[in-house]
């Protein structure tokens, strides 16, 4: 693959995809707006190792100084996780953040597109976003969705964050065809707890498997995403009455503030570690973890799954 123009891979990154070794995306707003610093900071640096542990490279991507960083620096990871102004970049805001030569971390959505760009097919996230509550009037439906109905990287995820209405994000990836699939258990998981009570188009339990699926979606031209629901760790998760109240409680606090778009989901998020009293955060961490290890281990089954050619 040639260069792209606004597209500056470290030279680990570069290496490994000239050389058609598996590497796996990470998106950079669960640095700059979903965990506190230092906190933040540090799980990013131990997912990235637990990616390397598995024999993948890890590609942490921003926009910084007027190019989008495909890998970051441990300096970067750290003027990341603790600049005051990062912009929450989607599909909308990549332009204005490279022309204005902004600091912006990636978003599902953009993670994806900057991915497709570098030929990286193998995303790792924490949840999707998807249809918010009370969409019908609101009309708040995440990008992240669109993104996945038409850029072909597989996201690995916790499944859809609890602040969402998630049979309605479910019906919406269908309506795009977008599958769903379920790593160990027939049930979409619901990021702090395992189960959302919906089911997944299609249950998956070994990872080689999962590698032939995806492969096969793409050979056969069906071009878009396919979502990875990975349930966090049972040790981790967090009971899913205790996480229903706490996110009501949150939501309701947004909306007498007036809170909308996406300010919604840092606020929320915030506010529920708070009220768990970190909880929420450890739960958070974990079951980012436990993705990046699945991550690593899907993007060396995709290869094989290629015949050793990268996709």
């Amino acid at each position: 693959m040639s260069p792209h123009p606004l597209l500056s891979p470290t030279p680990e990154v570069a290496q490994a995809l000239s050389q058609g070794r598996p590497v796996v995306a990470l998106e950079s707003t669960i640095i700059a707006h979903g965990m506190p610093y230092p906190q933040n900071v540090q799980t990013a640096r131990e997912v990235e190792a637990l990616i390397r542990a598995q024999g993948a490279v890890p590609a942490t991507i921003a926009v910084m100084d007027g190019r989008v960083r495909i890998g970051l620096t441990d300096g970067e990871l750290e003027r990341l996780g603790q600049s005051p102004d990062v912009l929450k970049l989607s599909r909308r805001d990549l332009p204005y953040a490279l022309a204005m030569h902004k600091t912006g971390a990636t978003t599902v959505a953009a993670t994806m597109i900057c991915a497709d760009l570098a030929g990286i097919r193998v995303f790792v996230t924490g949840g999707i976003g998807g249809v918010h509550r009370g969409a019908a009037t609101s009309f708040d439906i995440s990008a992240d969705l669109q993104e996945l109905a038409q850029t072909s990287v597989a996201v690995i995820c916790a499944g859809a964050k609890s602040i969402l209405d998630i049979g309605l994000t479910l019906e919406y990836l269908e309506t795009h065809g977008v599958p769903v699939v379920s790593l160990g258990q027939d049930n979409f998981a619901a990021f702090y707890t395992r189960d959302s009570g919906f089911k997944a188009d299609f249950r998956i339990d070994d990872t080689q498997d999962l590698a032939r699926f995806i492969h096969a979606k793409w050979q056969l031209g069906l071009k878009g995403g396919v979502v990875v629901s990975n349930p966090i760790p049972a040790a981790d998760e967090m009971p899913a009455a205790a996480i229903a109240a706490l996110t009501r409680q949150a939501l309701d606090e947004a909306a007498e503030q007036g809170i909308s778009g996406k300010a919604v989901t840092p606020f929320v998020l915030d506010r529920i570690k708070t009220l768990s009293q970190g909880r929420s955060l450890a739960s958070n961490i974990a079951l980012v973890k436990h993705n990046a290890v699945l991550g690593a281990r899907l993007a060396n089954a995709m290869i094989q799954a290629a015949g050793g050619a990268p996709l």
